[in-house]
């Protein structure tokens, strides 16, 4: 017998199903991202094991890689080390790790028992310095979720890793792009990268680069750091505070011509970049674009036109994909429910993201809810067509919204493969309507 709305509140501390992991995976997935870092957990087994499918394995159905999943060093603590401590269990893995695993930068990154036992994993992992580059991460996994694990990764790595550095001229950082949590990171760091260099725009995307510890040195050099979403702000902010470096904020990547335009030409005017190079740039882009987007025209206002829609994804996901889908698409925002349970100070700035600024009469519902049964019960009060949101809402619009057509854009996504695909820029909005026309185009 399905549950009632009533019934939902006898146990409000018991969430559902969240879009996250706890800090640990957070953590250890910036460290995967980071090409040539090698993880070392000090936790139990099951801790890291875990992060396959509930991390690497549903952003897209990726791999953790390498030195991920099964193949990461861990201490797999038990309950002798939760009594007599696991200090010495940890430095027995660090010295075979580097003696086994050849990296360019070793990666401790410890977990709740060691919190609560009070291990010392500074000091042992200090006894290591003068043998390799490596730095301790603390995330136990009460601290917070998967995107404060982002935010004490770059802590870890400001704290024990960077110095100071000339600075570079047009030289920009990428942050706030969250590997895993984000979907489609690869491709939007490069898509990003690839835009900003076309306007004379030297980027740093860290994550994902072939030179990792170079790219996560080479941090301070940067005369701008570029943050596209909330969780990038702490960084950014100690990021200033420590080397000087200002940052600029946006709440989403910027998704189709509108959008794009508008970011490069605020790139432009931040770094005094020649307004004749933004122009033939985005004139060259938008060309390009909108005439490719006339070859969508006949699919999109004769299959599902000013289509009624619903969005669930983390706030920076579904700031981009609202703008996108309402000024551009001319769908009609009904409601969105943001997912990553953002600290309630950019709560009321993430509101006005998602209502103002949008070419529609129809101002969306927003609501902030992580739950996944709360959420499946709100969606049953709207009348959708069109449903934006992770795959655990694919049974939802199939099923309970009246076979309601559905897209996965948000974490967690088992059910599309997603390796370097993107939305962001000019083309990428012609790569979210490939994805989601193919769906309800043909006549059969």
């Amino acid at each position: 017998m399905a549950l009632k709305k009533e019934d939902v509140e006898l146990f409000p501390e018991v969430v559902e199903a969240p879009r996250y992991s706890c800090a640990l995976g957070g953590a250890y997935a910036a460290a995967l991202a980071t090409f040539g870092t090698i993880p070392l957990l000090h936790s139990g087994g099951g801790c890291g094991f875990a992060q396959n499918a509930g991390q690497s394995f549903a952003d897209g159905l990726n791999s953790p890689g390498p030195v991920g999943g099964a193949t990461t060093p861990c201490s797999t603590l038990v309950e002798e080390h939760v009594i007599f401590g696991g200090e010495n269990k940890l430095r027995e893995l660090i010295d075979s790790t580097i003696k086994l695993m050849p990296g360019d930068l070793y990666t401790v990154i410890s977990s709740c028992v060691p919190a609560l036992i009070g291990d010392d994993v500074d000091a042992v992992v200090a006894e290591f310095k003068d043998r390799a580059p490596i730095i301790h991460v603390k995330t136990a996994g009460f601290v917070g979720n998967s995107y404060k694990g982002y935010e004490l990764y770059f802590d870890a790595v400001i704290d024990q890793l960077l110095t100071s550095l000339p600075k570079e001229n047009r030289l920009v950082n990428l942050l706030g792009i969250v590997p895993t949590q984000n979907l489609f990171w690869k491709g939007d760091l490069q898509v990003i990268k690839n835009l900003l260099e076309k306007v004379g725009v030297k980027v740093n995307i860290i994550f994902s680069d072939l030179k990792g510890l170079e790219a996560l040195k080479r941090i301070p050099a940067a005369e701008l750091n570029l943050v596209f979403s909330l969780w990038g702000i702490p960084t950014a902010e100690k990021l200033e505070k420590r080397f000087e470096t200002a940052y600029e904020y946006f709440p989403s990547v910027p998704i189709g011509p509108k959008d794009t335009t508008a970011f490069l030409r605020r790139i432009g005017k931040k770094l005094k970049i020649s307004s004749k190079v933004i122009e033939r740039v985005i004139e060259e882009e938008e060309q390009n674009a909108y005439r490719f987007t006339e070859y969508i025209g006949n699919i999109l206002v004769i299959g599902l036109p000013h289509a009624y829609y619903g969005v669930v994804a983390d706030s920076s996901t579904a700031i981009g994909i609202t703008r996108y889908a309402t000024n551009e698409l001319g769908f009609n925002p009904e409601v969105v429910v943001v997912t990553d349970d953002p600290p309630e100070e950019y709560r009321e700035g993430i509101v006005r993201n998602l209502t103002e600024g949008l070419e529609s009469a129809i101002k969306p519902k927003v609501v902030f809810e992580v739950d996944s049964h709360k959420i499946r019960l709100l969606l049953g009060d709207y009348t959708l067509q069109l449903l934006l949101a992770s795959s655990m809402e694919r049974y939802v619009a199939e099923k309970e919204l009246g076979e309601a057509l559905f897209l996965s854009v948000s974490f967690p996504s088992y059910d599309r493969l997603i390796v370097d695909r993107s939305y962001v820029g000019y083309r990428g909005g012609l790569n979210f309507m490939e994805d989601l026309m193919a769906r309800y185009g043909g006549p059969l």
